[in-house]
């Protein structure tokens, strides 16, 4: 199918949806739970079975989802619960009540807990909240899951085997969930956040015992390898799919890499192209020369927070942004250079030590939530906020995506920053790129002669064409052409910029240095002309 159609589409759903795009959804996400004598009754709920399947596969739109610039927050708190998060899941929780683990052991039964967690999924986030996210330009989003979502077969042998039953409908709510995306023009980058004997210990793990059980225990390797398996078997054709995460923040064991190398070479036997994401156990600089060495679409992914440890505490906010001006700019420059990397999980949320230390708490926020969102979308390929939404959102700008649009954060999040809607005049649009894109590479001494005359505000970026050499002419044409593509798809740009040279270009006899600088001009020259189009 030619993007032109999937973009007509679009455009067709988010203005018969005006009224989600328009407003923000509700804040309050809290459960509506009927209780009768007791905060530990849950109202029955019988959850239907959604439909599994997925669209037809486009392989040519598969492609701008995979490769593009990532403006994106993550739906933390959906599947993968945590107590800070969602309390009300953890009221009548078992155990210590911190994880998944405890909200599926407690609630008085495996029924009242399945019940409970399946209108939890049905109702947290819906089609509205995806659409809203398009409206202000949020194209991607992170969706994190555990092992135990996969289906019972997954929790056999885990301490999830004795409530499997409480995850029968799981994975079709995952489907409905990457379809709901789907719908509104969003990829999804599928995360594997808890893994078979949790790969760091944490509550976010689904685990509440602080163990780090994978990397010591076959069983556990295997039992995680095979989710992701599954997961890639699933999701390979899915056209939205725009990467899967094999771990998210694990501890840095001395057997890290070796378990990445092996989860790679596993994966690689499913799906050569799919983009396969691995987080670097917050340390960029050891990590680096296992990113160095792939030649294949792997991405590293780096969360950056500034609230959980006692040096963070004693710095006043704006110190925390000078230091991202400066010190963290250069180091993350340093650190993640030349690869493939995304930051997976960032926030505007402060100690209330370093707030009150400021004459202007919500502007210094504001002025440090800019910086982030500045530095992370110079230096990698994307960013993606952490959370979307949680309970008691509307008090929580630091975390809460839907709270800080607006205060914290701007009010619109478009890759192309000339864009302030969502809908704009397609067939108009569609048609203004296809005149700026006739321009060929043979045709660059025409275009200069021709500038004068014909007054065509266009042409100019044509004529910085200056080099002569044919691979550079060449990769100029083609990368020019490459932005003309990404924009049609709901004004998108090309995020992964090297592994889509590597890629997709046919190497050159002689003189590829020549050919990539030449793509790379022809790409940001054409991405100034697309910005100007969208400003008229």
């Amino acid at each position: 199918m030619m993007l032109g159609i999937f973009v007509i589409s679009f455009a067709f759903v988010l203005s018969t949806s005006s009224a989600s795009l328009l407003s923000t959804p509700s804040l309050d996400t809290r459960p509506q739970l009927a209780r009768a004598n007791s905060d530990c009754f849950v109202q029955p709920y019988d959850a239907p079975v959604l439909d599994q399947t997925f669209p037809p596969f486009d392989n040519d739109l598969a492609q701008v989802y995979r490769y593009r610039r990532q403006h994106s927050v993550n739906l933390g708190s959906w599947f993968v619960n945590e107590n800070w998060m969602t309390p009300s899941l953890f009221v009548c929780a078992a155990g210590a009540k911190l994880s998944e683990i405890d909200i599926a052991n407690g609630w008085g039964s495996t029924q009242a807990s399945k019940a409970l967690l399946e209108r939890h999924w049905d109702e947290f986030i819906t089609q509205d909240d995806f659409f809203y996210l398009a409206s202000i330009g949020i194209n991607t989003v992170r969706l994190p899951v555990g092992f135990w979502h996969l289906g019972p077969q997954f929790c056999a042998d885990s301490i999830y085997a004795n409530v499997s039953p409480v995850y029968e409908k799981a994975w079709s709510r995952i489907v409905h969930a990457i379809n709901m995306a789907s719908t509104a023009g969003i990829g999804v980058l599928v995360d594997l956040h808890g893994a078979a004997g949790s790969q760091n210990g944490q509550p976010h793990s689904g685990v509440s015992d602080g163990i780090t059980g994978l990397f010591k225990s076959e069983v556990n390797i295997e039992k995680t390898l095979s989710a992701l398996t599954f997961l890639l078997q699933q999701l390979k054709s899915v056209t939205n799919i725009v990467g899967i995460q094999i771990l998210n923040e694990p501890a840095y064991d001395w057997s890290l890499e070796t378990f990445y190398g092996r989860a790679l070479d596993t994966m690689r036997q499913i799906s050569l192209d799919m983009p396969l994401y691995v987080h670097n156990g917050f340390d960029y600089n050891r990590f680096r020369p296992f990113m160095v060495s792939r030649k294949d679409f792997v991405v590293e992914d780096h969360h950056s927070y500034f609230v959980f440890g006692a040096s963070d505490s004693g710095k006043p906010a704006s110190e925390h942004t000078q230091n991202i001006n400066t010190t963290i700019s250069h180091q993350l420059v340093s650190g993640l250079s030349g690869i493939n990397a995304i930051v997976g999980e960032w926030s505007c949320a402060l100690t209330p030590q370093s707030l009150s230390m400021e004459v202007n708490p919500e502007e210094s926020r504001r002025q440090f939530c800019l910086a982030q969102l500045t530095l992370y979308d110079n230096t990698t390929a994307g960013w993606h906020f952490w959370s979307y939404t949680k309970e008691d959102c509307e008090h929580d700008p630091g975390w809460c995506f839907k709270a800080a649009v607006g205060r914290s954060l701007p009010s619109s999040f478009f890759v192309y920053p000339q864009q302030r809607h969502a809908i704009v005049t397609l067939d108009s649009f569609t048609s203004r790129l296809d005149t700026l894109s006739s321009l060929s590479a043979t045709a660059y001494d025409d275009s200069q002669k021709t500038f004068e005359s014909r007054q065509d505000r266009f042409f100019f970026v044509w004529s910085r064409q200056v080099d002569g050499s044919p691979e550079f002419t060449r990769g100029y044409a083609n990368g020019f052409n490459v932005a003309k593509r990404f924009a049609k798809f709901n004004c998108s740009k090309l995020g992964f910029v090297d592994q889509f040279i590597k890629d997709h270009a046919t190497p050159p006899s002689d003189d590829w240095d020549r050919y990539v600088a030449g793509f790379k001009q022809g790409l940001w020259d054409a991405e100034e002309a697309i910005g100007m189009l969208l400003s008229k």
